[in-house]
């Protein structure tokens, strides 16, 4: 009876630490349930173009830089119709623009470490996405009018939000950017290496069509991405169009861009993207005499 009394008295503090038990399943559930509901309002964490699609509208990516080294930060922060989530991204990179220019054309190389983050009631999610690291060639035709082309790897990210799979990655630019203009499109290829069932490959274009006036810079902006491949049968593919504006302002030490952009289309994210962004370009070091046609300000 003592033996049965005993066990009697521990029943209290049992059914607490059950309960504790149960309780603390429960949290690490519902956690789980954010980071994945979080991963699935993010079209950069589970499927779609691994560079956030509109990244490098705005910006003359034909063109050629003055020999040097350059910062240029670009952010934004948008929300789907469908979802309470948001999704900011951070694509801060380091250009180099080598001394090496042969037949009008220069080598360049390119340094991108992106960052985003997730909100969702008082749950965020803050992580590092793949790295890019990539080369590029820029040629001058002359009278305004370039062209370049670069490719480069990206480097999988432990993050469970991230992309968990290397891939390359390579854009085709062209750009006229004479008398103040800045027409460019950018055309933005990643591919997968083998064994990936989770990513699709996938197909950016970027459009920029602005007009500088003295330091202003105001014009139009537009972009497109799309699956072009599904890693497994029961994948549905996403796609995009978007348009927007852009007002740009050159205080000759930095520059800064700021553009706005809303979906006109979409397909598999089931809502329409709403998106701001701001650009900070800032450059390091430019050399003082031109080995290339166009001026600085007619690149960044």
């Amino acid at each position: 009876m003592k033996h049965a009394l005993l066990k009697a008295g521990h029943l209290p503090s049992m059914i607490r630490d059950a309960c504790t038990g149960v309780v603390k399943n429960r949290l690490r559930l519902a956690t789980r349930a954010v980071v994945l509901a979080l991963a699935a309002g993010s079209s950069n964490a589970v499927a779609g173009s691994v560079l956030q699609p509109g990244g490098t509208v705005g910006l003359p990516a034909g063109a050629l830089l003055r020999e040097g080294i350059y910062f240029v930060d670009t952010s934004s922060y948008g929300q789907r119709t469908t979802t309470p989530s948001g999704l900011g991204v951070n694509l801060p990179q380091i250009v180099w623009a080598t001394p090496l220019y042969f037949y009008d054309t220069r080598l360049q190389f390119i340094v991108l470490q992106p960052s985003a983050y997730t909100t969702l009631a008082a749950h965020n999610v803050f992580y590092l996405n793949s790295t890019l690291i990539a080369g590029q060639l820029a040629h001058t035709f002359g009278n305004g009018f370039s062209v370049s082309y670069m490719a480069g790897f990206r480097s999988a990210m432990p993050a469970p939000q991230a992309f968990q799979f290397d891939s390359f990655e390579q854009r085709l630019a062209v750009s006229y950017t004479a008398s103040g203009w800045d027409l460019t499109a950018n055309v933005i290829n990643g591919l997968f290496g083998s064994g990936n069932l989770r990513y699709p490959d996938w197909l950016n274009v970027d459009l920029t069509a602005t007009k500088k006036f003295d330091k202003f810079e105001i014009g139009a902006v537009a972009f497109g991405s799309s699956d072009i491949s599904s890693p497994r049968p029961s994948y549905k593919r996403q796609g995009q169009i978007a348009v927007g504006g852009l007002v740009g302002y050159d205080f000759r030490i930095f520059k800064l861009q700021a553009y706005a952009t809303r979906d006109v289309s979409e397909r598999g994210y089931t809502g329409y993207d709403t998106r701001g962004w701001l650009r900070l370009i800032v450059p390091f070091y430019a050399a003082p005499q031109m080995a290339a046609a166009e001026p600085i300000r007619e690149r960044y």
